[in-house]
């Protein structure tokens, strides 16, 4: 007995979970969920972070520089007379010219310290912050761009499933009325009271309804799949709340927002903004460069300056010490060229920004303006849909009537019966459709807040 009594509440655990993971979901919850889970904008907040990084990296050049060396080493005491050209190949030696030519080694060893700072810049490494902290900005304002494209496909994938669920049930009454009345006329042509054409025709209408509700639960199945993609949730499982989205929304007009609110706007200024910030940077960049510099170091050798080598372990220990403060100035007079030609490349680029910025400012003033006609268009449809919901009833009520008392045909019936049909998906979709140009006006606007208080919680 108790084991069927723990087998019993594991089955109504599993039960409860199955049921609050089969919980319908809201508009809310789908955009807040596409937002949390879709993958393209935790890549995009990776870039914010990444570029977060790069501020801080950009910080450290205001720290000193400390170099550390020790070395050992074991080679041959020749040396000569002359010049060398700078270049990494030929180590550097020191000490006097021997005059020896021969394969003899001996040991070398050296540690030593170098730290320099850089007290001024001219406001180099201030521009370099600034540059840093520009494209930090650049990349945050492109992840709310990238939340504003995902939150508003997702809420237009929730819309799509409600419709394509109202398409589904208007098709299925299509099918219910064509069956019925082909079951009807089955029986009257079996009575020799109907020709058999008009059961032909029946049968047709019903096979063609079918597969119009076909189609639509085709529509829906996909929808479903467009809104699990976006929401990162199971597809099989996914039911959604669609009870306040059939109803019509208050006669409220969306906010008026400036488009240069708007986060595609506000990245396009961004960009425009970074360029500027590297101009600057630039503009720094023709300075001298000031360093105070302390060394300190040791070396060792197995050589004395008479050519006489010591014992097996001379020079493997540093023995001769010396240390150095100054400071030390370059100016790399020729860099002239190539900053300049830089200069007026990112100048290009500012002007090309720039247009981008008006542009987008343009486009967008033209979006809302597009979406707010939309929104007067699908307002006036939801006005007559009932109208014409009503009169294609009557329609199908007047031609069964007519079909019935013989002064009609059945085709009169069948194209009442299809009017009937498509008037019904008319009606449910129409206040959807006022519902999707709200989204239209707010996702043109930049700001989803306003269409989702409209929906209410």
């Amino acid at each position: 007995m108790h084991t069927r009594t723990r087998i019993f509440l594991v089955l109504c655990c599993a039960q409860v979970i199955t049921t609050a993971q089969q919980a319908p979901l809201t508009i809310h919850e789908a955009t807040q969920q596409a937002l949390d889970r879709y993958p393209v904008i935790r890549s995009s907040l990776e870039q914010v972070a990444a570029a977060e990084a790069a501020v801080n990296l950009a910080r450290t050049t205001y720290l000193p520089r400390a170099d550390f060396i020790g070395e050992v080493n074991r080679a041959t005491h020749n040396n000569v007379f002359g010049q060398v050209l700078p270049e990494s190949v030929i180590p550097s030696m020191t000490g006097p010219v021997l005059g020896t030519d021969s394969g003899n080694n001996i040991w070398g060893s050296a540690v030593g310290a170098l730290v320099s700072w850089e007290p001024f810049d001219f406001g180099l490494r201030r521009a370099d912050v600034k540059a840093a902290l520009a494209e930090r900005d650049v990349r945050a304002a492109e992840v709310n761009v990238t939340k504003l494209q995902v939150s508003t496909a997702a809420a237009d994938a929730f819309l799509t499933f409600v419709a394509a669920q109202q398409t589904v049930i208007a098709a299925q009454a299509g099918v219910e009325r064509s069956r019925v009345l082909n079951e009807v006329l089955e029986i009257l042509v079996r009575n020799e009271l109907r020709p058999g054409a008009d059961a032909s025709r029946t049968r047709a209408e019903l096979a063609l309804a079918q597969t119009h509700e076909i189609q639509a639960e085709q529509a829906r199945d996909v929808a479903r799949a467009a809104l699990a993609e976006l929401t990162g949730g199971d597809l099989k499982a996914l039911t959604i709340e669609s009870a306040k989205l059939l109803n019509p929304p208050d006669e409220v007009e969306p906010p008026v927002v400036g488009t240069v609110q708007h986060p595609l706007a506000v990245a396009r200024n961004a960009e425009a903004a970074q360029i500027k910030a590297r101009e600057t940077a630039l503009s720094r960049s023709y300075f001298p460069k000031f360093n105070l510099q302390a060394a300190s170091f040791a070396r060792g050798s197995g050589i004395g300056a008479d050519g006489r080598t010591g014992g097996a372990g001379t020079g493997l220990a540093p023995n001769v010490q010396n240390w150095a403060i100054g400071a030390t100035v370059t100016f790399p007079a020729f860099d002239w060229f190539s900053i300049h030609a830089r200069k007026d490349m990112e100048a290009h680029n500012e002007r090309s920004a720039s247009a981008r910025y008006e542009q987008a400012v343009q486009d967008l003033t033209a979006d809302v303006a597009k979406a707010r006609a939309v929104l007067d268009a699908a307002r006036r449809i939801a006005q007559n849909t009932p109208v014409q919901l009503q009169a294609a009833r009557d329609s199908e009520q007047q031609a069964t009537a007519r079909y019935k008392a013989g002064l009609g045909n059945i085709a009169e019936v069948a194209d009442a019966q299809r009017l009937l049909t498509q008037a019904e998906i008319d009606n449910s979709l129409a206040e959807l459709g006022i519902w999707r140009a709200l989204l239209g006006v707010a996702a043109a606007q930049g700001d989803l807040a306003p269409f989702l208080a409209t929906v209410g919680k």
